[in-house]
C-alpha cells in the first residue's frame, strides 16, 4: 500500500483478554480515514484483563503489530492504546 506524501499515519492497539488487534490507518488531506493495515493475535499472558505473564503478552502484541505493519507496508513507532478495565470483566 503506497502512502501519499500528504497523509498522516496513525496506529491503534486494542488489548483484550481474548485477542489483540492492531490497526494502522491513513488520514488524507480531506480528513478521510482509511484502514491500511490490520493485525490480530490471540491474547496470551492475560487473565480477566490482568497481565499474568508479561513475556507472553509482549509477544502477542508484537505479532499483531508486525502483521498490521506488513499489510500497511510501513513501520509504526507510536500508537493509541485501548484496554478494558479489569473490573469490567
Amino acid at each position: 500500500m503506497a502512502k501519499s506524501s500528504t497523509s498522516e499515519i496513525i496506529a491503534s492497539l486494542d488489548i483484550g483478554t481474548s485477542k489483540i488487534v492492531a490497526l494502522i490507518a491513513e488520514i488524507n488531506g480531506n480528513n478521510e480515514l482509511k484502514i491500511i493495515g490490520v493485525g490480530t493475535e490471540a491474547s496470551r499472558g492475560l487473565k480477566k484483563g490482568v497481565v499474568v505473564n508479561i513475556e507472553s503478552t509482549v509477544d502477542s502484541i508484537g505479532k499483531a503489530i508486525k502483521q498490521a505493519e506488513r499489510i500497511a507496508e510501513c513501520e509504526i513507532n507510536t500508537c493509541l492504546l485501548y484496554t478494558s478495565d479489569a473490573a469490567d470483566e
